[in-house]
């Protein structure tokens, strides 16, 4: 399928690594001139050099902190008109609702909320004048499924979430839709890092809880990258322009209800 992106033009949040590089690597093949953007320089730069040389479509890269006004400014600078914008941050390690502090709250939703949704602010209105925009923001199953120890992103996920919902149906007569991505269990650094902040309060191994989470998901396994990254890019295509508004689980079967 041709997704009628080709020659469009996108800013990737967390482009460097896991699903963020996926995202990158799929709109790339698609034509798309993709930015990446993200805080370490030197997977910047061998994600980029990769993946250009996978697809043969050039991907620039830029270093730029979503959660500070001076990273936000540098992704913009790098990319000033992005049609499609992707949000992606890690979140935070699991822990005790007890012991986080009221700093520790604040980097969480500058990561996973204000940020995301400062890119918004400064995007969408160039979308809208020239009618194609798409927003993807990958959150997290956890805004239907909150996990106790996941409390930090349960919280500032839900709040982007919540945000967009309406301004998604403001912007979609003008061609800019806004959808959120929630991945379950994926085999990427960001799980690795989840499983080592559970190691003290399960009492397990990193290998046996790396097993366990894999197999007792309904798909026998974890999610790939690309399988995210291919999702994402159907929902960035000239194609989806009546969904919107829209929280996407792609987990493998792991969220029980209905609806």
């Amino acid at each position: 399928m041709d997704l009628g992106i080709n020659g469009k033009t996108a800013l990737v949040f967390g482009g460097s690594r896991g699903m963020g590089r996926a995202v990158a690597q799929q709109l790339s093949s698609e034509g798309v001139h993709v930015v990446i953007a993200a805080r370490t320089q030197a997977t910047l730069e061998a994600a980029a050099s990769e993946i250009t040389a996978q697809t043969g479509t050039p991907v620039r890269w830029v270093i730029a902190d979503i959660t500070t006004e001076a990273g936000r400014d540098a992704a913009l600078a790098a990319c000033p008109a992005p049609d499609i914008l992707v949000n992606n941050a890690d979140g935070p390690e699991p822990g005790d609702f007890r012991t986080w502090t009221i700093a520790d709250w604040h980097a969480a939703l500058d990561a996973m909320m204000l940020g995301p949704i400062e890119m918004i602010r400064r995007t969408v209105d160039g979308m809208i004048e020239r009618k194609f925009g798409r927003i993807v923001n990958i959150v997290s199953r956890s805004v239907k499924t909150p996990q106790i120890e996941l409390g930090l992103s349960n919280g500032a996920r839900s709040g982007l979430v919540g945000f967009v919902a309406g301004l998604a149906r403001q912007t979609v007569r003008h061609n800019v839709t806004i959808n959120n991505l929630l991945p379950g269990v994926f085999a990427t650094d960001a799980q690795r890092r989840h499983i080592n902040g559970m190691l003290d309060t399960t009492g397990k191994t990193f290998d046996q809880l790396w097993e366990e989470r894999g197999s007792n998901n309904p798909a026998g396994r974890y999610g790939r990258a690309e399988e995210l990254g291919a999702l994402c890019a159907f929902v960035c295509s000239a194609h989806a322009g009546y969904m919107t508004g829209q929280s996407l689980l792609i987990d493998g079967g792991g969220y029980p209800g209905t609806f």
